[in-house]
């Protein structure tokens, strides 16, 4: 069983899913970050920063490339991290490159300043689990989300 954020094109594949919740991603910067005192921006004006990401490929990463590359736009991914609660942070609040994350996530990181981004992706957060398989555990946590054993 996981959690996982895609774009909205995608779907999990090989597993029972069921879509919890959709969201639009931020821009997070340093608090001393010129953008900042900017309520909003887009991803024109975005495209001019460094960025730090999650690797390429991954699904965290696919729905702001896609973004950009539908824009027309490309950005610099200086640096890839494999976690966004310290690395990414810490990268972001020295500003040295700013990030795009869910919204609804963002609350959790110490020390950023979140601005709207006005033509920001979205994603679609899914529980996933095995369709065959399951423990008491992972069913009695899917009956916690009202997701009976047969869905």
């Amino acid at each position: 069983m996981a959690f996982l954020g895609l774009p909205p094109t995608a779907r999990p594949q090989g597993v029972a899913a069921r879509e919890l919740a959709r969201d639009r991603l931020v821009a997070v910067v340093a608090p001393d970050h010129p953008l900042a005192a900017e309520p909003t921006a887009d991803l024109h004006r975005l495209s001019r920063e460094v960025f730090v990401d999650l690797p390429a490929g991954t699904a965290g990463r696919v729905q702001s490339d896609q973004a950009f590359t539908a824009a027309g736009l490309t950005r610099d991914v200086a640096f890839e991290v494999t976690t966004v609660d310290y690395n990414m942070t810490r990268l972001i609040t020295q500003g040295l490159a700013i990030a795009m994350l869910p919204s609804t996530y963002v609350p959790h990181l110490a020390g950023v300043t979140t601005i709207e981004v006005t033509d920001a992706p979205t994603r679609v957060e899914y529980v996933v689990w095995s369709d065959g398989g399951r423990t008491p555990a992972a069913t009695a946590f899917l009956g916690l989300l009202g997701i009976k054993p047969e869905q």
